[in-house]
């Protein structure tokens, strides 16, 4: 029964230490790029692949400003 629950626990840090990692980031701002990049391309876009990197950009601080955004929101109006 310990193991099991200890067991649970390792899967539940893992996937959490997944969720906020740069690798995930960069993977999904990676894909993001490459599938906006063709759409663009396939539509004849005048430098489509320079143009990919707003989206991917945008991603990528999106997520690395919402922990400051959590933190502000839970000291102003979150209440428990």
């Amino acid at each position: 029964m310990l193991e099991s629950v200890e067991q649970r626990n390792a899967r539940v840090e893992a996937d959490k230490a997944w969720e906020i990692s740069f690798t995930r980031r960069g993977i999904i701002a990676l894909g993001t790029y490459v599938i906006i990049g063709g759409y663009l391309n396939f539509l004849n876009v005048n430098d489509a692949w320079l143009h990919a990197f707003v989206s991917p950009i945008a991603y990528l601080i999106s997520t690395l400003t919402l922990p400051l955004y959590k933190r502000i929101w839970l000291r102003h109006f979150y209440r428990s």
